[in-house]
């Protein structure tokens, strides 16, 4: 297909998708639309729930695969929106709606990139592209559930609005519940043992500790305490005391590696809320990263979570639109942003892809 034509129809699409409702869990029918959008232009589409993918034409087992991955799932609506949420309206270079910059325009730029490679007989990699779903929640319904589906992958691009910038790395997330044992007793008479001065230790340890190795895109792991509770009434000495750690991990460990340094580390008893949401990375020198700079796009660490977290393997997060249009009132993207985001992910990935 014509670069141009693929252009056009990837922001029809992008229209309609913002005429459907689409929240977390609920995007069934925005489901259907991509796969009759892509099953109208020859392309045989899989589905497992709200998830849909597909693969290139001339699809060889033979040679290794590359993702091409965002969801179509919104947030809801919040109360400052002043137009309607899914009116899909153009007005002057804009274009109003819900899940508009997030991450409808990358979403509908990899189709249509997709589109663009799908009938070529001449390329290094296969692709898969897949549409998932329950991104915002993180939930496990969505890319998490079909990764086992899409067969071995080689590298992936995942699309959330960077400006078309790279993030070559993103911060994982571990939230532990921490509790901190003492012994109950009456306050006037200095019984038991204080639950709160043996959590103070351990908090002063999350505040003051300084993992070893430092990321080069990052710096420092940080750990931060954000919520405690401990105590009934006032002249009781608590036995328990809870607290919540919010660790933002880098690149330089895994989440597992992380959790058994803590462990090793603090007295109290430690449960990770999830251990799946892990710090990605890929090399500043991979041929697509290196084709990204060519192009006069920067390289940066992404501080917000999103799909990438589930992949295992080397991933970049690219995507037209910006981080901050993202879940505010009157969502808009930029009409030349599908265009520019179309021609901006073929022309990174032809001296990749293309013999």
């Amino acid at each position: 297909m014509l670069l141009q034509n693929i252009q056009k129809e990837s922001l029809d699409l992008l229209r309609q998708l913002i005429r459907i409702q689409s929240f977390s869990k609920e995007e069934d029918r925005t489901a259907n639309l991509i796969a009759q959008f892509l099953e109208e232009r020859g392309v045989k589409t899989h589905r497992k729930m709200n998830n849909v993918w597909a693969y290139n034409k001339h699809f060889d087992a033979n040679k290794p695969t590359l993702l091409l991955n965002s969801h179509h799932d919104t947030v809801k609506p919040n109360s400052g929106y002043t137009r309607d949420p899914y009116d899909a309206a153009i007005e002057g270079d804009k274009l109003f709606g819900l899940g508009s910059n997030d991450a409808g325009g990358c979403l509908v730029s990899l189709i249509g990139t997709f589109l663009y490679f799908y009938e070529a007989d001449n390329l290094k990699y296969n692709i898969c592209l897949a549409a998932t779903a329950e991104e915002e929640i993180s939930g496990n319904n969505g890319l998490e559930l079909v990764l086992p589906d899409l067969g071995d992958l080689e590298f992936g691009i995942v699309g959330e609005p960077t400006e078309m910038n790279l993030a070559i790395a993103e911060r994982g997330l571990l939230v532990l519940d921490c509790v901190s044992h003492g012994k109950a007793g009456h306050a006037a008479r200095e019984e038991g043992e204080n639950a709160i001065y043996k959590a103070l230790k351990d908090i002063e340890w999350f505040r003051n500790y300084q993992f070893p190795k430092v990321s080069e895109v990052f710096g420092p792991l940080k750990m931060t305490v954000t919520i405690i509770n401990a105590g009934s009434q006032h002249n009781v000495v608590p036995a328990n005391c809870t607290f919540t750690v919010d660790v933002r991990v880098t690149d330089a460990y895994t989440n597992e590696e992380v959790l058994e340094i803590i462990r090793a580390n603090v007295d109290c008893d430690v449960t990770p809320r999830s251990i799946r949401l892990k710090p990605s990375s890929i090399d500043k020198d991979h041929p697509v990263v290196l084709a990204g700079v060519a192009l006069g796009r920067t390289t940066y660490g992404s501080p917000t979570t999103s799909d990438q977290a589930l992949l295992n393997i080397p991933s970049v997060k690219v995507g037209p639109g910006f981080s901050g249009r993202s879940h505010m009132a009157d969502e808009f993207l930029y009409v030349r942003e599908v265009a520019e985001g179309v021609e901006g992910y073929v022309n990174m990935l032809k001296p990749v892809i293309e013999f």
